[in-house]
């Protein structure tokens, strides 16, 4: 473990390869520390269906990330760091505790900053009975190498592909090159874990589903992050459309993102979804109460 983790003492486990001591207290551009911080495990029920199933998905939100979007519906935990520094050992005994509540697998929230703590615990976790798939569920801007590293301990990626538009990435999330990174990231993702698998309960077994949350006044985007799934990858990737945007945290005082998508913008989606040779995912009903879906933040850890 030793080993692994001195990797922290000049970190490059992102794309931006900040090069600090996070075993010395130094904080880079995702605030972690070398120890795991946690804001909330729970009994998730509002995945997409073969990830929530009956019994729900073992969420393991981590706080901090790697993004700064300032339209975070997490932000809270993903902007503000609310949470709590937990251990390895913890990590992994709540593994199993989420294991213990019949869960369908254990579902890592923005786990980004925590790849090499988290490969210690699973490996922990297993070696005391830890059994159903896990789910690393990521905001794309991976660095490659790191994915590499989580070879054999992930068995389903749930990536979003954010930005096909790096001046929009630049501008709602700060950050550079995202599209090239979050492609890159995905393919290797692909690479390892091969097509979707489905159990006899319908549920995610082994595989890669991208997702994608629509953005107001910028439709244009998701067509072309459509696109390039329906060009580059196989035609029986699984996709997820979210159509849950609300203005929040810093996109209340940005005009073009102070609003709900509206009905023309989700059809026009919804138009150019049908029109492409992509077969399996999911395409989120436009509702009216999407703010009540985020969670409410009690350290429970």
């Amino acid at each position: 473990m030793e080993t692994r983790l001195n990797q922290l003492k000049k970190c490059k486990i992102c794309p931006h390869k900040c090069g600090i001591d996070r075993t010395n207290n130094q904080i880079g551009r995702c605030k972690s520390k070398d120890t795991v911080k946690v804001a909330m495990a729970s009994v998730h029920h509002f995945e997409e269906p073969c990830i929530s199933g009956k019994n729900g998905s073992g969420t393991v939100f981590f706080s901090n990330c790697n993004l700064a979007c300032r339209y975070c519906q997490n932000y809270k935990i993903s902007q503000l760091g609310y949470g709590k520094e937990i251990t390895i050992e913890r990590l992994a005994e709540i593994f199993l505790e989420e294991q213990d509540n019949k869960v369908h697998n254990i579902n890592l929230v923005t786990p980004t900053s925590y790849v090499i703590q988290i490969i210690e615990a699973i490996k922990i976790a297993r070696k005391n009975g830890l059994t159903i798939p896990i789910v690393y569920n990521t905001n794309g801007y991976e660095n490659v190498e790191t994915i590499k590293l989580l070879n054999h301990y992930i068995d389903i990626y749930l990536p979003d592909l954010k930005y096909a538009d790096n001046h929009l990435a630049k501008t709602y999330s700060k950050i550079d090159n995202y599209f090239e990174i979050a492609t890159t990231a995905i393919k290797e993702m692909y690479h390892q874990v091969g097509k979707i698998e489905i159990d006899e309960k319908g549920m995610l077994k082994k595989g890669v589903m991208i997702r994608h949350l629509i953005l107001p006044n910028h439709t244009e985007n998701t067509k072309k992050v459509l696109n390039w799934i329906n060009q580059n990858l196989p035609k029986d990737i699984y996709i997820s459309i979210m159509a849950q945007y609300f203005p929040t945290y810093q996109a209340k005082k940005i005009e073009e993102l102070n609003r709900k998508i509206t009905p023309k913008e989700y059809k026009m989606i919804e138009d150019y979804l049908f029109s492409l040779d992509l077969e399996n995912g999911y395409l989120q009903e436009l509702g009216t109460e999407e703010e009540n879906y985020v969670p409410i933040w009690k350290i429970n850890v």
